[in-house]
């Protein structure tokens, strides 16, 4: 099967007004195709200006929920929330929330349950540090990562998610990994799936790679079988993004 390319963009906590309409204004004027998936995750506070100025086939996406919908939980923000301000999407498990706020796999595994119950798409990012791959433990760590979600949501419920592989070594530092080693853990995830959940999720789940993607590298990346598409941190801020969401052309 042919699955729907999906470009991510993850502003995490950039962007103002000023600069947020700038962008927006570009990416509306730029030429895409039309068989490729957009979503922009911006800061909660951007999101209703982002929904609001934004090219109307692409989504915006929030950056993190909760697993409530309402309540006591001073600073927080719900799915429900996210979706009420006009996102479609939410990036869940990324690497920082994980590594910098020690959020856990069954946590994050409780926000997918909830983001979907409230009719958010989920991006699902994973991924090893770099001590986790020099000691050849990348597909452990990654399968660990996504056992927690196989366990809490149904067979139907992969539909509404996008695999992000995201190296941790390679957010933000500049270092890429090599379109082989993505194709590596790609394959590997789609073999996982297989086997956790089922042949049809395994072939139909989009895979995205994530780790400092940019409009050099990224036609070689989109090149690749299990590669369907990426999440892209600062490249996301800039017109360069218009050349990652055209990789495939």
């Amino acid at each position: 099967m042919t699955r729907t390319f999906w470009v991510g963009g993850n502003w995490k906590m950039n962007g103002s007004v000023a600069s947020i309409k700038d962008l927006a204004t570009t990416f509306n004027a730029g030429k895409t195709p039309s068989d490729v998936e957009v979503v922009i995750g911006a800061p909660y506070v951007y999101i209703p200006l982002l929904a609001d100025s934004l090219r109307k086939d692409w989504a915006v996406a929030g950056e993190n929920c909760y697993v409530h919908a309402t309540g006591a939980y001073t600073g927080e923000i719900s799915p429900e929330m996210l979706a009420d301000v006009g996102a479609k999407w939410v990036i869940l498990g990324h690497s920082e929330r994980r590594h910098i706020l020690n959020e856990s796999s069954e946590f994050t595994a409780q926000k997918v349950v909830k983001a979907l119950a409230a009719g958010l798409k989920v991006a699902l990012c994973v991924g090893e540090l770099l001590e986790e791959r020099e000691a050849g433990t990348t597909q452990v760590v990654v399968n660990t990562q996504l056992d927690a979600v196989v366990s809490a949501v149904s067979e139907s419920d992969w539909a509404n998610i996008v695999i992000a592989y995201e190296p941790v070594w390679a957010i933000g530092t500049g270092k890429v990994a090599s379109p082989e080693q993505a194709q590596e853990v790609h394959a590997a995830i789609r073999e996982y799936l297989k086997a956790a959940v089922s042949p049809k999720v395994a072939e139909e789940t989009r895979i995205a790679y994530g780790g400092s993607v940019g409009g050099k590298n990224c036609k070689e990346l989109a090149q690749k079988p299990d590669v369907d598409g990426f999440l892209v941190g600062g490249a996301s801020l800039k017109p360069e993004f218009l050349d990652i969401v055209n990789a495939t052309q």
